[in-house]
C-alpha cells in the first residue's frame, strides 16, 4: 500500500511521547534516528528521504545488509549515543531515541535539552518506564510507535497498513499456542560474565517470549534491560536461555562460557543444550520483532507444551 497524499490541513498533528504530548505543525525533513532497531522503523515506514542520518549503531554493533542496503548513502553521525552538537551540525529537526537507547537521564541530549534548538524528539515507547510508570511490554509497544512516526510524518495510512499485516502474522505464527502460562521458563542473556545483563518485565523480549508461548524468569524485575546476579538465574532454573547476538563478544562465546561453567551445569538449559540466538535487532523494539516470535515459538514447539 502507498502512503497517503499528506496535505497542509492534515497538520498540526500531536502525539503523546512517554508523558509529554508533542505537536507537529509539519513532517520532519531532517530526521535523525539512533540505533539499528529505530532506523530500522523509519525505514519500515519509507522515512529515508526525511532522514539527515541515524547514530549509535557501529560502536557496538554491525550494520547489516539488510539495513545497510535501506540506508543506502545516508551518514552514520555518530558510532555511539550523539552529543547535541552533532544533533546541531546536521541541522536536525527531529530525533527518534528513547532512554538508554540514544538518551540518558539527566544527560545532555534530551527532549528538555534540544527543544530550545527546534528539535522535536520522540521517545521509544519501551523505553518509557525510565521516566514514569506504564505496563509491561507488550507488541503494542512497537506498534504504538510505528502508528505515531506514521502521523508525525504524515503517513498514517501506511504505518496502519503495516501494523495491521505485523498482527495478522503474529496471528498465523501464535495460533494453536495455550495461553496456559505452563509453556518454558526463558532467561533473556544479553551480555556480561561476571553479572548477566538481562531484560526485566518492561523490555521487548518479555513480550517476545509471552507471544511465542514462554515466561522470562526475570518477569518480576521492575525494569527493562538491566544487571542482576547470576543466582537468581540458577535458582529459576530455566528451561531455555534466549542469548542476544551482537558485540564483540559472539553468540558462540556467550553459549560456551554458560557450558563450561560448573556453576550453570544443573541448569536444565544448560543441560539440554536450549539456546537460542536473536539478533539485537531482533530482540530490541521494531520490525523484526515478528521474526524473533517465529523463532521463539519454533524453538519452545520442538519442546513439546504441556
Amino acid at each position: 500500500m502507498t502512503a497517503s497524499v499528506v496535505f497542509a490541513s492534515d497538520f498540526p498533528v500531536t502525539v503523546k511521547s512517554c508523558n509529554r504530548h508533542v505537536t507537529f505543525d509539519a513532517a520532519p525533513k531532517r530526521a535523525v534516528s539512533n540505533d539499528v532497531n529505530l532506523t530500522e522503523m523509519m525505514l519500515a515506514l519509507g522515512l529515508r528521504d526525511h532522514m539527515v542520518g541515524y547514530t549509535g549503531v557501529s560502536g557496538w554493533k554491525t550494520l547489516d545488509e539488510k539495513l545497510r542496503a535501506g540506508i543506502k548513502a545516508l551518514p552514520e553521525l555518530s558510532p555511539k549515543y550523539p552529543t547535541k552538537e552533532v544533533l546541531l551540525g546536521a541541522d536536525a529537526d527531529f530525533y527518534f531515541a528513547g532512554w538508554n537507547y540514544g538518551m540518558k537521564v539527566g544527560g545532555e541530549v534530551t527532549p528538555e535539552t534540544l527543544a530550545p534548538f527546534g528539535i522535536k524528539v520522540y521517545e521509544l515507547t519501551e523505553s518509557c518506564i525510565h521516566i514514569m510508570k506504564k505496563n509491561k511490554a507488550s507488541m503494542e509497544d512497537m506498534y504504538n510507535d510505528l502508528l505515531n512516526l506514521g502521523r508525525i510524518f504524515g503517513v498514517e495510512e501506511k504505518a496502519e497498513a503495516l501494523v495491521a499485516s505485523y498482527r495478522k502474522e503474529l496471528a498465523a505464527i501464535t495460533a494453536g499456542i495455550p495461553a496456559n502460562g505452563k509453556g518454558p521458563k526463558v532467561f533473556v542473556y544479553d551480555s556480561g560474565m561476571d553479572k548477566p545483563f538481562t531484560a526485566g518485565r518492561y523490555a521487548m523480549p518479555t513480550a517476545l517470549i509471552e507471544a511465542a508461548g514462554g515466561t522470562n524468569i526475570m518477569d518480576d524485575v521492575d525494569t527493562s534491560w538491566t544487571t542482576i546476579g547470576w543466582e537468581p538465574v540458577i535458582a529459576r532454573n530455566p528451561d531455555v536461555i534466549v542469548i542476544v547476538d551482537y558485540g564483540k563478544v559472539t553468540a558462540a562465546q556467550k553459549e560456551d562460557f554458560m557450558r563450561s561453567n560448573a556453576a550453570f551445569k544443573d541448569i536444565p538449559a544448560v543441560k539440554n543444550n536450549r539456546f537460542v540466538v536473536l539478533p539485537y535487532v531482533e530482540a530490541t523494539p521494531g520490525p523484526r520483532n515478528i521474526e524473533a516470535v517465529r523463532t521463539l515459538a519454533a524453538a519452545f514447539g520442538k519442546m513439546g507444551r504441556p
